[in-house]
């Protein structure tokens, strides 16, 4: 996927410090948001130009073109499908050369009928993610002038499958019913390692999936937050702190939910790393102007004035900006979707005679995830995991 390394840094960068404003259990893409964070500030003046510029992490004027970039070679990556929309009202005329800078096939007009154009909407949304979200999450109202979109779906198959068990935890919460575990067991012992981070030590596995989309699953010490750890997992895709792989760890206890130990076995075999992790289906609604500083629109949400020039002479500003997100991780693979919109408004005893090293990896306690494009290590979705599936309840089959 051939996207600038600046514009990986900038999306894991707004990654990193969305992490930082999470409390609970969540899902989000900086990924979602970030093209049209860069669309806007192509066509924003003043201060909202200059906070969006900051947001993005790149000049405003070189943010158009970086967007994209990025979509343009997101949608080569097999299982990975994403989308740019716009809505207007008839009435808006829009900046030509702004216009021309999205993809050919992105406008869409606004009738003035809400329900009919709530419709449309969602309808985009579910065709873009292939379902896995059904609205699109904006409110229309009469002065809504554009409704400016995103959506990103992607869907990944195990290389190594897991096997579902029931999930035996120490950690009281996810104790107090039968929660559904996911195990394997593996031969390649590099797919684990620990780091040392400025909040403490993290377990890193990465899940290899099909199409090279990945999730790595981030174990922090207990009392990590969760935008310590999720801020680590984006310093390890980028280098910025050391990780000590599987092989080179020493035994006993190596870092959060991590052992190493010898153990006897009835043949010989090779070391192996046996992870334990929970299967989880987690859906969140953000309302990023809540977090306004953090996404560069704490100007652009004044909606007394214009802020938007570069985009049309009607004065435009901010009335909504709005993620709905969903992210599951099962035994055979992962997918996840995100839309984005902002609304411009006016047995037995075995002879046990051989040894061998085993790396026991278990996530059986709050933990973060980040899934990625694994060549350019751009972050698509990230989230933290406080509340695993249960257990599926069987029917026992009656005797006669």
């Amino acid at each position: 996927m051939g996207v600038a390394t600046a514009t990986v840094r900038a999306v894991n960068g707004l990654t990193a410090r969305w992490a930082g404003a999470s409390e609970s259990g969540t899902v989000f893409s900086a990924a979602g948001v970030w093209p049209l964070l860069a669309h806007l500030a192509d066509g924003a003046g003043g201060t909202a130009r200059a906070e969006l510029s900051e947001a993005l992490g790149l000049p405003a004027g070189q943010a158009a073109s970086a967007a994209r970039e990025l979509l343009a070679t997101m949608g080569t990556v097999r299982g990975l499908d994403t989308a740019l929309g716009l809505w207007t009202k008839r009435s808006l005329e829009l900046r030509q050369e702004w216009e021309a800078g999205l993809p050919a096939d992105a406008h869409g007009v606004l009738t003035g009928d809400p329900v009919a154009d709530s419709r449309a909407l969602d309808a985009w949304a579910v065709k873009r993610t292939g379902g896995l979200i059904d609205r699109m999450p904006v409110k229309l109202t009469e002065d809504t002038q554009m409704v400016l979109a995103s959506a990103l779906a992607m869907r990944t198959r195990w290389l190594s499958p897991f096997h579902e068990v029931e999930l035996h935890t120490a950690y009281e919460p996810w104790a107090t019913r039968p929660r559904l575990g996911l195990r394997r067991s593996s031969t390649v012992l590099d797919r684990v390692g620990v780091a040392e981070t400025p909040g403490g030590y993290v377990t890193e596995l990465k899940v290899l999936g099909n199409d090279a989309l990945d999730v790595h699953l981030l174990l922090g010490e207990e009392g990590m937050q969760p935008g310590q750890v999720l801020g680590a997992g984006v310093d390890l895709l980028a280098g910025h702190c050391a990780v000590v792989p599987g092989p080179r760890l020493p035994f006993g206890h190596v870092g959060p939910g991590l052992r190493v130990e010898r153990v006897r076995r009835t043949r010989p075999r090779p070391p192996s790393l046996e992870v334990t992790t929970v299967a989880y289906d987690v859906n969140a609604s953000h309302d990023l102007l809540r977090l306004h500083r953090l996404f560069g629109l704490t100007a652009a949400r004044d909606t007394s004035r214009g802020h938007f020039p570069g985009i049309s002479g009607f004065p435009l500003g901010i009335g909504s900006a709005e993620q709905t997100t969903m992210a599951k991780f099962g035994a055979l693979g992962f997918e996840a979707a995100a839309v984005t919109t902002f609304g411009a408004v006016g047995a037995g005893i075995p002879d046990l005679r051989y040894v061998s090293t085993r790396i026991s990896a278990a996530f059986d306690r709050p933990f973060g995830f980040l899934a990625l494009h694994r060549h350019t290590r751009l972050v698509l979705t990230a989230g933290w995991v406080t509340d695993p599936l249960p257990a599926p309840e069987y029917d026992e089959d009656e005797e006669w």
